[in-house]
């Protein structure tokens, strides 16, 4: 029979201190019941030989010195069945769309574990998100964790939504499934997600957790956690091809830096806690697949970075932890092009496991090179232009510089509901190489350009 304990001795935020107990332990579950006959949850953050700390759930208002506190001896575990595809959860796990509470196939502790590296399997199956500058430049392969760096302002939620509608696994026939993690977001945005959710018949197939903004921030800690053990679930045990994308991890990094500053923790870079490396890769290296288990999780987490500030700890971080990244950019996007991926600072480090032929085709990565290459040679003569003007430009220059223009009109930019297949993609970046000069395309051999080049096979067909 588990004790109560009227022996709160301070309150500091979202944390209250508790002295003298009988022996907790660390994420131990804790109940609270204040003198008006509420009751909020917390759990145990830390302990010592004199005292207890506990963040509390639902905020520390209301509670006082009257306030009974009684610890529960086991950890946050969250109900999981199959049941939970199509539904709408708040960060805590709880219902938020009305419906019944989940029927539990099994209760699951949310802290998880890495996966061991011996029993991972190595990604290497194309995910098609139907964007090609994903899709063409820098492929996204199932087991993979592949976050959106972006800015304040930017289409990151928009881009997330259209990953989350359109990604397959191409040529498989094992179920695709997504969990959508939202920390720290507003009504509006909230609004949003579940109306394209619902609109699009995505909901389906999903499972949404969602922290709002005037939700407790300590709740914004567990709500990845939640969302990655549902994950795991779904892949591991349901045999579920999962894509888990969490927004926004900056959200999550300042609740962090909040509960640390209320522990009265010693900073570190930017007053974010020491340990803000370790706790980021406890979520991200829940992604994978293991080796004889049929599901995989592949992860997208957005980070809406300050200033656009890659030196950012969140971004640096996140960048030693991951396999790459994908870059929002602020100049495409005030130039009106969606979606305003740039390439040349985006990086898949898994692409080359997940294409070629009988993957994509055949001719995807010389494709890939030559267009990196040549919008990167692009955009050098758009500096050059700035000082010596268009005239003083060679032929090779001018060509350049337009197929720059093009390649951001034509490859970058797509609809918001525009599902390009990889084939669709490679066509479109053949049509844009076919207006350079053929002894420019020096990432391509002979053999692949006889066969792709569009004069070589009469026109450019660009497959329905």
């Amino acid at each position: 029979m588990a004790k109560e304990y009227r022996t709160i001795s301070e309150i500091a935020g979202p944390l209250i201190f508790v002295e003298k107990t009988e022996p907790v332990g660390y994420n131990e579950l804790v109940e609270v019941y204040l003198p008006d006959g509420r009751r909020k949850r917390g759990q145990v953050l830390d302990s010592s030989t004199n005292v207890v700390v506990v963040q509390i759930f639902e905020g520390t208002t209301g509670i006082d010195r009257q306030s009974s506190v009684k610890f529960l001896g086991e950890t946050i575990k969250l109900s999981v069945s199959r049941e939970m595809l199509g539904r709408v959860l708040t960060g805590s796990g709880e219902p938020a769309d009305g419906g019944p509470p989940i029927l539990p196939e099994k209760r699951v502790e949310i802290q998880g574990a890495a996966i061991n590296p011996y029993a991972r399997e190595h990604p290497a199956e194309f995910i098609q998100t139907g964007i090609s500058t994903i899709d063409g430049l820098n492929t996204l392969v199932r087991g993979q964790k592949l976050p959106l760096f972006s800015g304040a302002g930017l289409p990151h939620n928009e881009v997330a939504l259209q990953i989350a509608r359109q990604a397959k696994v191409l040529g498989s026939q094992e179920p695709f499934g997504v969990v959508f993690a939202a920390m720290g977001i507003t009504h509006e945005d909230a609004r949003v997600f579940m109306n394209d959710f619902e609109r699009t018949g995505a909901l389906k197939r999903a499972v949404l957790f969602l922290n709002l903004a005037d939700d407790p921030a300590v709740e914004r800690l567990i709500t990845p956690r939640m969302a990655l053990t549902a994950a795991e679930f779904l892949a591991y045990e349901v045999g579920m091809h999962v894509l888990a994308i969490l927004t926004d991890m900056t959200n999550y990094a300042e609740a962090l830096r909040q509960i640390g500053a209320a522990r009265e923790e010693v900073p570190g870079r930017r007053g974010y806690p020491g340990y803000t490396y370790t706790d980021l890769a406890t979520i991200y290296e829940r992604a994978g697949r293991i080796h004889g288990r049929p599901g995989s999780i592949t992860q997208i987490p957005i980070m809406a970075i300050p200033d656009d500030d890659w030196t950012h700890p969140i971004a640096d971080l996140t960048g030693y932890i991951t396999e790459g990244q994908i870059a929002v950019n602020r100049e495409l996007h005030r130039k009106g092009i969606y979606p305003p991926i740039d390439p040349l600072p985006s990086l898949s480090r898994l692409m080359d496991a997940g294409i070629g032929k009988d993957r994509t085709r055949e001719d995807h990565k010389q494709v890939s090179d030559q267009l990196y290459a040549a919008y990167a040679e692009g955009k050098d003569v758009r500096g050059l232009v700035a000082i010596v003007g268009k005239e003083a430009l060679s032929e090779r220059d001018r060509k350049m510089l337009e197929f720059a223009d093009r390649f951001e009109q034509e490859f970058i930019r797509q609809g918001s509901e525009e599902d390009r297949s990889i084939v669709d993609t490679l066509e479109i970046g053949w049509k844009l190489l076919a207006t350079l000069d053929e002894a420019w395309l020096t990432k391509i051999d002979r053999k692949t350009l006889e066969k792709y080049h569009p004069k070589y096979r009469g026109a450019a067909k660009v497959s329905a």
